[in-house]
């Protein structure tokens, strides 16, 4: 079952553009304000696009050309929303039941006690949303949502709202109950670990226009935009500019000539570090650089570094230290290995 969007919308000077297709679990990765949220709304038919189709299994749920815009209530679309969307005057099986549609009433009790036992909510049936942890709720919306048999399900930041161990926890969960769902799934989150757990392919969203679908694991290994990269995990960024000779760069900012892994393209703007290291002096992209800062985590200690020859100014350069492994709180050499560079390209898609 696949499901294809291709869609415009515009909101005063912000446009969303987004282009994409899926059989299977695809992440939504972008900025805040980006279009993600909005462009679920568009295929729940809760927004109407400006342009463009959305198709699903065959069956066109909306064409601005021909003049097709299903209703919510006809698309099969359930959207687990990030507060979840309960109706607070009902209990968790009314909840539950109401999305069954027409069903003679001894069929209606059944199948609501089959989805309160999928979901282990057996306990809370005649409970009230308020009277729910944030799990249960959640655990509940799921159950609503899968009593009206979508055939796509959206997931909007489904573990915003939780603490960290109760997120881990639901996280299991969710992934029992999509396991068993065989259609596309559709999940916006801001959380990278999250979704490369859980997807297999990523739609990077950039100010409202979208990059081709990809495998989640190519974009974490090789992605091609600042913008891809920071969602990849990169946390250092610098301008560049050709070496002098092929294979090398150099990044006027921080002083540095260094050697790369991938050859230079068209397009490029921007170097992006996956990682420094330490290093000894006489090591290939090795650099001398002085402490800045010293950010104490829970398990890791985060480092602010100045390259020596770095102009007033420049960004710093961080690293991630295991707690006590600080070489010298003055400074010390690093290392940006080949393999950790990234050339990169500031750019939307078309």
């Amino acid at each position: 079952m696949a499901l294809t969007v291709q869609i415009e919308k515009r909101y005063g000077d912000f446009c969303l553009n987004v282009d994409f297709q899926t059989e299977s679990r695809l992440a939504l990765l972008g900025a805040s304000g980006c279009g993600k949220s909005v462009t679920l709304n568009c295929i729940a038919g809760i927004h109407r696009p400006d342009r463009g189709r959305i198709v699903l299994d065959g069956q066109v749920l909306f064409d601005s050309e021909a003049g097709v815009n299903l209703p919510p209530q006809r698309r099969r679309v359930g959207v687990l929303f990030q507060n979840y969307a309960l109706f607070p005057h009902m209990t968790v099986a009314e909840n539950v039941s109401v999305c069954l549609g027409r069903m003679e009433k001894q069929r209606r009790k059944q199948r609501t006690s089959e989805l309160m036992a999928l979901l282990r909510l057996e306990g809370q049936a005649d409970l009230y949303p308020r009277q729910l942890s944030g799990g249960q709720q959640q655990r509940a919306a799921l159950a609503r949502i899968l009593a009206a048999e979508p055939r796509v399900l959206l997931l909007d930041e489904p573990f915003s709202a939780l603490d960290n161990f109760l997120k881990w926890q639901l996280e299991q969960e969710l992934r029992e109950v999509l396991d068993r769902f065989s259609g596309p799934v559709v999940w916006v989150s801001h959380d990278r670990g999250e979704v490369f757990r859980n997807c297999s392919q990523v739609c990077v969203l950039d100010r409202g226009r979208s990059a081709p679908a990809t495998a989640m694991a190519e974009l974490m290994a090789n992605p091609a935009t600042v913008t891809a990269a920071r969602l990849a995990g990169c946390g250092n960024f610098a301008p560049l500019r050709p070496g002098p000779e092929s294979g090398w760069v150099e990044v006027p900012v921080w002083g540095l000539t260094l050697r790369t892994a991938v050859p230079w393209r068209e397009g490029v703007t921007t170097l992006g570090i996956r990682a420094v290291r330490p290093a000894e002096a006489g090591e290939e992209n090795a650099f001398f650089c002085r402490v800045v800062r010293v950010v104490e985590d829970v398990s890791f200690l985060r480092v602010a570094l100045r390259p020596e020859h770095a102009a007033p100014g420049a960004p710093y350069l961080w690293m991630e230290l295991p707690p006590a492994a600080l070489p010298d709180r003055e400074g010390f050499w690093v290392v940006a290995r080949p393999e950790d560079l990234m050339l990169l390209e500031e750019r939307q898609h078309p």
